[in-house]
């Protein structure tokens, strides 16, 4: 596992200009392709990433992706246990090799995935801030999820971090837009 194939990015930047010239295309089901692509890049199912979102008043995240978290609710700004908020707090990636030691707002992962499928523990996570300029706008995380640490996959690695934030700033003007409901 290297560094990501570049191609992926670059389809990844290629789909978010088409969609920033396309305003009539916006809306969360059209984030559903970068999933595609940031899932496979990081060997992970579509439901293991998700996408935030600031609310127009700045005080919380919201999912943007996966569509089955779209309308659970926010996450406010001030959550102490949240990482999603703390990452947008500080404005900095962090990786979590050991999530399930860390205590953390779990009302998320107790969503199920689909009708036969229940929710899963986060077992590891990589967060990592959407930033325009010195704002921080939204977050995208990476998890892995399962019974076990060992059953939900690899440790993420420092590489992976540094291509999260790369996606990151790569989606930074869909999230944007996507926000603005």
């Amino acid at each position: 596992m290297g560094a990501m194939p570049s191609d992926r990015i670059t389809e990844l930047k290629k789909w978010v200009s088409e969609l920033a010239r396309k305003p009539e295309e916006r809306g969360t089901a059209r984030l559903n392709r970068a999933i595609e692509l940031i899932s496979a890049n990081f060997a992970v199912r579509p439901h293991e990433v998700a996408i935030l979102g600031l609310t127009s008043d700045g005080k919380s995240l919201r999912f943007l992706a996966p569509e089955n978290l779209c309308a659970i609710g926010q996450v406010p700004l001030s959550s102490t246990r949240s990482v999603a908020a703390r990452t947008v707090r500080e404005k900095k990636a962090e990786m979590i090799n050991h999530f399930t030691m860390v205590p953390h707002a779990s009302v998320f992962e107790a969503v199920p995935i689909a009708e036969d499928q229940p929710g899963e523990a986060i077992q590891k996570i990589m967060s990592a801030p959407i930033t325009i300029g010195p704002r921080a706008i939204g977050v995208i995380q990476v998890s892995r999820k399962g019974r076990t640490a060992s059953n939900a996959g690899p440790d993420f690695t420092h590489p992976q971090l540094q291509e999260l934030k790369t996606i990151a700033d790569a989606l930074a003007p869909c999230v944007l837009v996507v926000g603005e409901k």
